[in-house]
């Protein structure tokens, strides 16, 4: 919901840029080669960011506007773009998606047929990866995957939370649903029955997986026993219930580009971490200060984090559920090897004697070890380039979603009355920041179910929505009971402390979740996204 919006500060051998961005450095590299600003120091800041999800991934028009602008005037200026500007930056792709599954009497799957046509711009052959689930996540032993661009005359469309699976795993989880009634089966039953511990795709198992653990767990909380599994057969007075549930994946990984992080120890005996990650929303500040009090052996209050400018550590885009394993790994590393640098000068100082560790030190005696060294700081600087498992493990962060929908059977006002989402995702570093990225993708998969529609102009291949108006989003009384649940699963061959991301995760499984509880209410099998009551009929008897 904000607005892209850049302030550049020009001078004669400096250019600092204040931008919306995930990535500092991917913006002051393409500053520099794109309008050709070698001769000047470029720095960009973006300490804080009030949402991306994909859109900041790659320089916006507010960047290049306002430094164009900036380098024509030679004077310091700032852009901030209009709310009609923002629904014209990028979208996530349209797709027309075609499955067929074939399934022996006992619910095992035979075949899985995915096919999807996705739209581009005439300019890009943006890709979306909305089959690579498909070949994975259930044991089967025929698969055929086929995907196509569509070109149109559109702007691109762009990378937006779970981008790919949160598009196809619709389609293979409503197939799925479907599959389950016509050999009438339960659908967490069928799930279950074609349960896998590898990838399928590659044939390889997974570094850890406690998918199983998360339908059970979410089936009994949400009390899915108590199911009454034909269609229209719960109601409450003149609403209709349903019940329905989704498997979500997304890959674990850690980003493809290396990450740096220095750790110094300062002269008033705190801690300060420094790097040019952004922080989006995610907690990155919250969790790297854990990370590095954790690994120092310090309390909280003694690390200070910096974030979010070029001029620091070069660390790589803010995305792809991949920096807490990324960027996490990379400040243990430092501080593991600031510990080693203290633990040494503090015994060549004498402060310390042998066998004693860094965690005894007072900030009083970490002040005297830097004067006694006669330096205002000591620091260390670790780099952490991508773990890669080869052909030996495959790795995933999964999770369950239960929905309950209620839908009044006269107007077919569709309300998602309660969530329940459980998640396998490694080590959760902080359950509060946790929760609260699942809760957030569960409210724009609700969106995505119900409500967010991006109409199209098509004379001029434009979205039509110009505010919140016009394009609708979840508010705060179309949001009910959501409760996250996080599974144990410990792995020691993702990231070297654990960690699984996060981000998209949470939005994957819910709006498939939702048209199947919406089946399960009506009996209608909805196709198309999002279910607006004009695409609920007949629903009195």
């Amino acid at each position: 919901m904000e607005l892209f919006a850049t302030t550049v500060e020009w001078s004669d051998k400096t250019v600092t840029v204040y931008d919306k961005t995930q990535s500092p450095k991917s913006v002051e590299i393409f500053l520099k080669v794109a309008l050709r600003l070698f001769r000047r120091k470029v720095r960009v800041v973006s300490s804080f960011v009030g949402g991306a999800f994909g859109l900041g991934l790659r320089p916006q028009q507010s960047v290049i506007l306002a430094v164009l602008a900036a380098k024509a005037l030679k004077r310091s200026v700032r852009l901030v773009l209009p709310r009609d500007h923002m629904f014209a930056l990028g979208y996530r792709a349209n797709a027309m998606q075609t499955v067929s599954l074939g399934a022996d009497e006992n619910g095992r799957l035979l075949a899985i047929k995915h096919q999807a046509v996705a739209a581009t711009s005439q300019s890009e052959d943006a890709q979306d990866p909305m089959l690579n689930f498909s070949a994975s996540l259930y044991r089967c032993d025929n698969v055929k995957l086929t995907y196509q661009l569509a070109k149109l005359d559109t702007v691109s469309p762009c990378d937006m939370r779970a981008p790919g699976a949160a598009t196809g795993m619709f389609a293979l989880e409503c197939a799925m649903d479907e599959l389950a009634y016509a050999i009438d089966i339960d659908p967490l039953a069928l799930r279950l029955a074609n349960y896998t511990e590898r990838d399928q795709s590659e044939n390889r198992p997974f570094s850890s997986k406690a998918l199983r653990e998360c339908y059970l767990q979410g089936a009994e909380r949400f009390g899915w026993a108590k199911r009454n599994h034909a269609p229209r057969s719960m109601r409450k007075g003149k609403e209709l219930i349903g019940w329905g549930m989704a498997t979500g994946v997304w890959e674990a990984a850690m980003s493809p580009a290396p990450a740096r992080v220095k750790v110094s120890l300062l002269a008033d005996g705190r801690f300060e971490v420094t790097t040019s990650i952004t922080d989006i929303g995610t907690g990155t500040y919250t969790i790297l200060t854990q990370i590095a009090a954790d690994a120092l052996g310090a309390p909280t209050e003694r690390v200070v984090v910096k974030l979010g400018d070029s001029a620091l550590p070069f660390n790589p885009i803010q995305g792809g559920s991949w920096t807490a394993a990324t960027s996490g790994s990379a400040v243990q590393a430092a501080c593991d090897k600031l510990k080693k640098k203290i633990l040494l000068r503090a015994k060549q100082t004498g402060i310390v004697g042998n066998g004693q560790a860094i965690e005894l030190l007072s900030p009083a005696a970490l002040a005297d070890l830097l004067k006694l060294s006669g330096s205002d700081n000591l620091s260390a600087t670790a780099t952490i380039i991508n773990v890669k498992f080869g052909k030996k493990y495959a790795s995933a962060t999964h999770s369950a979603v239960f929905a309950e929908v209620r839908i009044d059977e006269e107007l077919a006002v569709v309300r998602v009355t309660r969530l329940v989402c459980t998640v396998a995702a490694g080590r959760i570093l902080n359950p509060a920041t946790a929760r609260s990225q699942i809760i957030g993708a569960s409210v724009m998969g609700i969106g995505k179910a119900l409500y967010e529609d991006a109409a199209t102009d098509h004379n001029l291949g434009r979205c039509m929505a110009h505010n919140f108006a016009d394009y609708h989003i979840p508010s705060n009384a179309d949001v009910y009971d959501i409760e996250v649940l996080f599974v144990e699963e410990t792995d020691d061959k993702v990231s070297p402390i654990g960690v699984k991301g996060l981000g998209e995760i949470g939005s994957v499984a819910v709006a498939p979740a939702i048209a199947n509880a919406i089946f399960h209410a009506t009996g209608q099998r909805m196709r198309d996204l999002p279910i607006t009551i004009d695409r609920l009929t007949r629903l009195s008897d």
